[in-house]
C-alpha cells in the first residue's frame, strides 16, 4: 500500500470518504455470490442440514461484518461531535419531558453501553440530569444503538429497523418519565446523592474532518474490535438453528398463538449476557424457523437492556427498590412492544 493511500484521509479527507463508500458497496454486492460460490466448492449437499447451516455462516459473517464497520465508522465520526461532557450539558438543566425526548435520542447517537453505566450515571447525577432523564438515556444508549440498527435494516429491511426504533425509544422515553414521577431519587445509595453536583462542561468541538475521520477508525478499532467474537459466536448459533431446528418446533412455543410465547422470552433474556451483534444474528435464524417478530424482538430486547450483569453493575449505585422498579417499568415496555410487533406484523 502508497504512503499516498495511507495518509488519504489526512490530505483529503472528502476524496477519502468518497473512495471509502464505492468500496464498501462493492464488497456488499460481492458477498451473495461469492458465499454462494464457495459454498458450492465445498464437499457437502447443499441441500443438507450441515449445507444449510454452513452457507448462513459463510454469507451472514462477512455481512454482518462489513454492515457493522460501516456504521460504526459513519457513528464514530458523529460521536465525535458528542463527548460524554457535551452530553451532560445538553440535558442539564432542561424539563423533563422534553428532556426525556432528548435523552433517549442522544442515547441512540451516543456510544455508551451497560460496562460505562455507572461513570456516565454519576456524572449525569452530578451535572444535575434529573433521576427520570439520566434512565431515559441509559435505556436507549444500549437497546436503540447503531449495532442494533445496522443489524436490523441489513437483516430485516428498513421498515423493521424503523419500528424497533420508534417503539424502543417510546421504551426509553416513557419509563424514564415514569421513574422520574415516582420521585425515588432517595433510593440512590447515600454516597450518589450527597455528591457535589459540577457544572457539566460542553467538551471539545474545534476538531477538522480527518480528526474526525481517525475518530471513526477509533470506533471501528474499539467497537469492532471488541465485538466480533460475539458476532462469531451468534452467527454460529444461528446457523446452527438454521441448518438443524425443525421449524414447527419454534414455531410451537415462539409463535403468535401463545399468549405466553412474550413474557417467556422476556424472562429467558434477562439472565443471560450478550449485546446487539451476538443475539441479532439468532434473531434471523429464529425468525426463520417460524418464531414471530414480536417474540424475538422482546427476547433481544430483554438481554440487551435487562440483562443481568447490567443490574449488578448498577447495583452500585442505586438501591434494590429502585432496580426492581426499572426492571418492571422498562420489562413492561418491552412487553408491549413485543406484542405490537406480533399484532401488526
Amino acid at each position: 500500500m502508497s504512503e499516498l493511500t495511507l495518509n488519504l484521509p489526512r490530505r483529503n479527507p472528502r476524496l477519502f470518504l468518497l473512495l471509502a463508500v464505492v468500496v464498501w458497496a462493492a464488497l456488499y454486492e460481492s458477498l451473495l455470490p461469492a458465499a454462494r460460490a464457495l459454498v458450492a466448492r465445498l464437499p457437502v449437499d447443499p441441500g443438507s442440514h450441515l449445507g444449510g447451516a454452513l452457507e448462513f455462516f459463510i454469507y451472514d459473517t462477512p455481512k454482518v461484518l462489513l454492515l457493522l464497520t460501516g456504521i460504526v465508522f459513519v457513528m464514530g465520526v458523529a460521536n465525535s461531535y458528542f463527548t460524554p461532557e457535551r452530553t451532560r450539558a445538553l440535558l442539564a438543566g432542561r424539563a423533563e419531558g422534553l428532556a426525556n425526548v432528548m435523552a433517549a435520542g442522544l442515547g441512540v447517537v451516543t456510544p455508551f453501553c451497560s460496562c460505562s453505566a455507572v461513570p456516565l450515571f454519576i456524572g449525569f447525577v452530578q451535572a444535575g440530569v434529573p433521576l427520570g432523564v439520566t434512565f431515559s438515556f441509559l435505556i436507549a444508549a444500549p437497546m436503540v444503538n447503531e449495532v442494533a440498527l445496522t443489524l436490523l435494516f441489513g437483516l430485516f429491511g428498513w421498515r423493521v429497523a424503523l419500528l424497533y426504533v420508534a417503539l424502543g425509544l417510546g421504551v426509553a422515553i416513557v419509563a424514564g418519565w415514569v421513574i422520574g414521577r415516582l420521585n425515588m431519587e432517595r433510593h440512590l445509595e447515600d454516597w450518589v446523592r450527597e455528591m457535589p453536583h459540577v457544572q457539566a462542561a460542553a467538551g471539545e468541538a474545534g476538531l477538522t474532518l480527518a480528526e474526525r475521520i481517525e475518530a471513526g477508525f477509533q470506533s471501528v478499532r474499539d467497537i469492532v474490535g471488541k465485538v466480533w467474537p460475539y458476532i462469531l459466536g451468534g452467527i454460529a448459533v444461528g446457523a446452527a438453528i438454521h441448518g438443524y431446528v425443525p421449524q414447527d418446533y419454534m414455531a410451537s412455543f415462539m409463535g403468535k398463538s401463545a399468549w405466553w410465547s412474550v413474557p417467556l422470552a422476556v424472562l429467558m433474556g434477562i439472565p443471560m449476557y450478550a449485546n446487539a451483534a451476538g443475539v441479532i444474528p439468532i434473531v434471523q435464524a429464529l425468525l426463520a424457523k417460524g418464531a414471530a417478530l414480536g417474540t424475538v424482538l422482546a427476547f433481544m430486547m430483554s438481554v440487551i437492556a435487562l440483562s443481568l450483569p447490567e443490574m449488578i453493575i448498577l447495583r452500585k449505585v442505586l438501591r434494590l427498590r429502585l432496580i426492581g422498579t426499572f426492571i418492571g417499568v422498562v420489562g413492561t415496555g418491552i412487553l408491549l412492544v413485543g406484542y405490537v410487533f406480533n399484532a401488526v406484523l
